[in-house]
């Protein structure tokens, strides 16, 4: 007796998992050059960036509550308030300043060293110290960074240089502190906290160093910063939620070395952007390095860890 194929749960979570998978390689490393356009367009950093957590935190907690999840208490308000500092306020706050003056192909490569700082900071804070591989990596990732600034690739500003290398760092240091905390909200409701939280937090930021809209933002600016709302906030953030869920970390991580080369090659086809030597060589360089650190079962922990939660500046 035949028996007709039937899809199984298990093909369904599969099938999510590479929509998931997609979602993040491609929408987050595409993020780079839509903060870009916002910016080109008349949108002021800070100000986008508060405007886009904003917008995006209000629609995922209107969603989440009519679907009958529990308001957050106030030690969770406070967590994701904290979190959200980290790694939007300060990480995304410091990409979009200096993108200003850094082309988006090179900030997604210095942002891509996040695993980096994600491993010292487990090994500090966890117990998590790499092995022979990662040590290799972290020096790598580093050599890497290095080949940037040599080449000129970030600039010669020091504030924006020293604000994109702030960003990984700030990025990595709230992602352990999110993983050991116990009073972050449970699943989408974490990202929701965290974006309305930093959203006012970069609106009060705007506001007191003075940000002001020059005029009407341009049509192409303004079709960057809803993609940014739709695409970058709400759908990447849910697909990143399933993968921690239903995947493995290093898997739902993985797009920590995509997105450089999604960004790199999404600079020049459409940002008009031409990286140097040496941003080709440091991009090899620091997408060996993190494909070092993330790799599976890499690293031997010294005590049961937390459960895993990592991201990227500016998702």
């Amino acid at each position: 007796m035949t028996h007709s194929a039937v899809p199984t749960s298990a093909d369904a979570r599969r099938g999510w998992i590479l929509f998931c998978l997609f979602a993040l390689y491609v929408i987050w490393g595409s993020t780079y050059l839509g903060i870009r356009w916002t910016l080109q367009g008349g949108f002021p950093p800070l100000l986008m960036g508060g405007l886009r957590f904003t917008l995006a935190g209000a629609i995922l907690y209107a969603v989440l509550r009519l679907r009958g999840v529990p308001t957050p208490t106030r030690p969770q308000w406070a967590a994701g308030a904290f979190t959200g500092l980290l790694l939007l306020v300060i990480a995304n706050g410091c990409v979009a300043y200096a993108q200003q003056w850094v082309p988006s192909g090179v900030t997604a490569l210095v942002v891509g060293s996040m695993p980096l700082w994600v491993a010292l900071f487990g090994g500090l804070f966890e117990g998590l110290w790499p092995g022979r591989a990662e040590r290799w990596g972290l020096a790598l990732g580093f050599f890497g960074i290095v080949l940037l600034n040599k080449g000129g690739e970030l600039g010669h500003q020091w504030v924006p240089v020293l604000a994109l290398l702030l960003a990984p760092v700030s990025w990595a240091f709230g992602s352990i502190w999110s993983r050991r905390s116990q009073s972050m909200p449970q699943g989408l409701m974490g990202a929701a906290t965290q974006m309305l939280c930093s959203g006012v937090m970069l609106l009060g930021l705007s506001f007191a160093l003075g940000e002001r809209m020059a005029g009407m933002p341009s049509p192409r600016a303004l079709a960057a910063f809803f993609y940014l709302v739709a695409f970058g906030s709400l759908i990447a953030f849910s697909a990143y939620g399933y993968l921690l869920r239903h995947a493995r970390p290093s898997l739902a991580t993985s797009y920590a070395y995509v997105n450089p080369v999604v960004a790199m090659l999404l600079g020049v086809v459409l940002g008009g952007e031409t990286p140097g030597s040496y941003a080709m060589v440091a991009m090899a360089a620091i997408l060996v390095a993190v494909v070092l650190i993330t790799r599976k079962g890499a690293a031997q922990p010294r005590r049961e860890p937390h459960a895993a939660v990592a991201g990227k500046p500016n998702g």
